[in-house]
C-alpha cells in the first residue's frame, strides 16, 4: 500500500528540499510511492513556463521550481499534495498520471458535495467548467514524480488576483468554502483525499515499505 505522510504546516523551501530527497530515495527503491500532504505559509511558485512578471510584483515570496505550468499561490487553508510516484511500472505515461491526480481531487471534492471535473485543454480541477478549485503541476526525475496538486479549501483568494495564476484571471479561482458557503477546515478534506489516493494508486505499488520517519496516515477502512 502506498504511504501518506502529513506534514501539517511547513515552509515551502523546507518542503521542497525534503520532497526532492524523497524522490531520490524512491528512485533507489528505498521508499514506496508516497503522498505528502502539507499547508504552506504564503508563497508564489513559478513553473517552467514562467509568468509575466506579475508574481514578483505581488509582494509575496516567489520561488522558481521545475514543475510544469506557470505561477500559482500557496497559503494557509489550501491543501497541497505531493505524489512521489514511480512511473516506470505505469508505462512512463505522464499525461495519464496528471489525469489520475486530477481524478483523486475530483473524487475527494465529491465527498463534500461539490461536483467538479476536467476542462479540455486546461490542467487542474474546475467547478461548472469555469471556476478553478485546484491546480496541478508535475515534474519528473528519472520517471519519479514530484510537485503535485493544490486544493483551495478555505483560504483567502485575494492573493490570486495580484498576479495571473496559471496564466488566468485570478477572479476565476474558487474554494471549497466558497462553493459550500461555509467554513471548511483543511483537515476535513484529508480523509477523502487519502481514500481516493489509495483507491487510484494502491493496486500498482511495486516497492518496499516506507522507512521509519513521520507517521503515515493509514488507508481508510472504507
Amino acid at each position: 500500500m502506498p504511504a501518506v505522510i502529513d506534514w501539517g504546516v511547513r515552509e515551502y523551501a523546507e518542503s521542497l528540499a525534503e520532497m526532492r530527497e524523497l524522490v531520490r530515495e524512491r528512485r533507489r527503491g528505498a521508499v514506496p510511492d508516497t503522498l505528502l500532504l502539507v499547508e504552506h505559509p504564503p508563497v508564489v511558485t513559478v513553473g517552467v513556463e514562467g509568468d509575466d512578471g506579475a508574481a514578483a510584483r505581488s509582494g509575496l515570496p516567489v520561488v522558481a521550481v521545475e514543475r510544469g505550468g506557470r505561477a500559482t499561490y500557496h497559503g494557509p487553508g489550501q491543501l497541497v499534495g505531493y505524489p512521489i510516484v514511480d512511473l516506470e511500472p505505469r508505462g512512463r505515461d505522464v499525461r495519464r498520471f496528471v489525469h489520475d491526480v486530477e481524478e483523486v481531487v475530483i473524487e475527494a471534492l465529491g465527498a463534500t458535495g461539490i461536483r467538479s471535473g476536467h476542462v479540455s485543454g486546461r490542467h487542474g480541477v474546475w467547478v461548472d467548467g469555469e471556476r478553478k478549485i485546484a491546480s496541478i503541476g508535475i515534474a519528473t526525475d528519472h520517471w519519479v514524480t514530484l510537485h503535485g496538486f493544490a486544493v483551495n479549501v478555505d483560504l483567502d483568494l485575494a492573493p490570486f488576483e495580484q498576479f495571473h495564476p496559471c496564466g488566468l484571471d485570478g477572479a476565476l479561482m474558487t474554494s471549497v468554502a466558497r462553493e459550500l458557503g461555509r467554513p471548511v477546515p483543511v483537515d476535513a478534506l484529508k480523509p477523502a483525499v487519502v481514500r481516493a489516493w489509495h483507491r487510484r494508486f494502491g493496486p500498482e505499488l511495486r516497492a518496499p515499505l516506507l522507512a521509519p520517519g513521520p507517521a503515515p496516515i493509514p488507508p481508510p477502512s472504507a
